[in-house]
């Protein structure tokens, strides 16, 4: 609607994940070496977490082009509450696999056989589950189960999860162990920082063409932030409405008042999408008092799950900690295995360059003794006509 208005190729910010678009910050950056890594190692799992609309669709969306054309075949499945049957049968059903039948174990067999085909054929099966958190615990578990298909001690099929942050609490959880233990890597995405939407915001107008990325005045952006909170989608929401008011009032350059007009209109149409936290916010301002000792008891539940919390993120960074370290030990590995191999090609070079050179020297020499003993020749029968 707005595109010839800014001279622009395509809608730079629609809420449509979309893997041209994606933003390498920090935190997605190292979630994307996560995924490419465990692609490298070819089993466990891969867990990527975030709240909504931090972009782990686009990632995954990402990861496919990455491997698009490559010897894996992948398919990606966006989940609601499966039971670990219904589960099996949108896998087969993604991998292209007939199935008339809905008996577990004979989907489970047909399963496995289509991907003992596809590890014949020299391919590997990666199956990317999105909205992991609605899993039910023992779907979960089904998947770990897949993992245990293996051909010559190497899995058939590998996973990738993201999920919101509500799928830490199901891996967390006691009945969980088995399925953590084969758990690789894991990342959990982060809303963008201040400079990062700045870079977020250019990034994406850079993509579309724009003749000018520096469309908005620098004071704009601390409101940005502070009304999406560095949540890509909120960003993307408040931006396309920002360019759909500079063409309505003929605009391609924005300030602050523009900015907060927008805001204005968005909030009495979508309140609850951009003021949710600070209604919260507001609600938890406003509450009834409550005597001491509801209180007293209030303030206990709270301390146990803010202990219960840290409990859980203690346990994760050491997991993380753990597993980065694991991380550094097989890059430098991988680091000295190119050096070898480096060493190795430099010394078969020097090598083959030597034979070249010394065949080159004694043709050389060959050709000048017989030029000699001809030109000797010559001579002598020139004396002997004398």
């Amino acid at each position: 609607m707005y595109e010839q208005h800014y001279g622009i190729t395509a809608k730079p910010f629609q809420l449509t994940p979309d893997a041209k678009f994606f933003f390498a910050s920090d935190k997605h950056q190292q979630a994307l070496s996560y995924l490419k890594y465990g692609l490298e190692q070819g089993e466990g799992f891969i867990v990527i977490t975030g709240p909504i609309g931090t972009g782990k669709t686009t990632l995954a969306q990402n990861l496919l082009t990455h491997i698009e054309n490559t010897n894996v075949e992948a398919i990606q499945i966006v989940t609601s509450k499966l039971s670990p049957e219904d589960l099996l049968a949108v896998i087969a059903n993604e991998f292209g696999i007939a199935t008339p039948v809905s008996n577990k174990a004979q989907l489970l067999k047909t399963i496995e056989q289509h991907l003992i085909s596809l590890s014949k054929q020299q391919k590997r099966a990666l199956l990317i589950v999105d909205e992991a958190q609605n899993l039910p615990a023992d779907t979960v578990e089904e998947l770990r189960m897949l993992s245990n298909f293996q051909i010559n001690n190497k899995p058939l099929l590998q996973s990738f999860l993201l999920g919101q942050e509500e799928l830490k609490a199901i891996i967390q959880s006691p009945a969980m162990e088995q399925f953590r233990q084969r758990i690789i890597a894991s990342c959990h995405l982060k809303p963008l920082a201040l400079t990062e939407i700045v870079q977020y915001i250019s990034h994406r107008l850079s993509l579309v063409n724009i003749p000018d990325v520096n469309i908005f005045s620098t004071d704009c952006y601390p409101l940005i932030e502070s009304q999406t909170l560095g949540v890509p989608r909120k960003i993307n929401l408040l931006m396309d409405r920002i360019l759909l008011y500079g063409f309505l009032n003929d605009i391609k350059k924005f300030g602050l008042e523009d900015v907060k007009s927008v805001i204005l209109e968005l909030a009495e149409e979508l309140s609850s999408t951009i003021h949710l936290e600070n209604e919260q916010a507001t609600t938890v301002t406003n509450a009834t008092p409550v005597d001491d000792q509801d209180r007293l008891q209030h303030s206990a539940i709270i301390n146990a799950s803010i202990l219960e919390k840290i409990k859980i993120i203690d346990e994760f960074l050491q997991e993380n900690v753990a597993q980065k370290i694991k991380m550094n030990r097989y890059l430098d590995k991988v680091s000295k295995q190119k050096k070898l191999a480096l060493a190795q090609a430099e010394e078969e070079f020097i090598k083959t360059q030597n034979i070249i050179i010394a065949e080159s020297e004694a043709h050389i020499l060959a050709t000048k003794n017989e030029a000699m003993a001809e030109a000797e020749e010559y001579l002598r029968q020139i004396k002997d006509k004398k």
